[in-house]
């Protein structure tokens, strides 16, 4: 069983494609660096460690500056 919950994230978050490009950024950023938001976690995997961290509240989506327009919106 997924620990925490698809609906406890869900309420975190907009979708739930935002929650997996969230998560797996978070994962590999972890893999990398080795840095921790949290004391301790359930998960031993870096991918549900990042979970944990946004059922807690400590990992959200970063919100988008509207004034940057990228090439491929031209």
């Amino acid at each position: 069983m997924l620990t925490p919950t698809l609906d406890s994230l869900k309420e975190k978050v907009d979708s739930k494609y935002t929650l997996v490009t969230l998560a797996s950024k978070r994962a590999r950023q972890m893999q990398e660096e080795g840095t921790r938001l949290l004391t301790s976690y359930k998960s031993h995997k870096n991918v549900g460690k990042a979970l944990e961290e946004v059922a807690a509240g400590v990992l959200s989506k970063e919100k988008q500056d509207d004034s940057i327009v990228y090439e491929d919106e031209v």
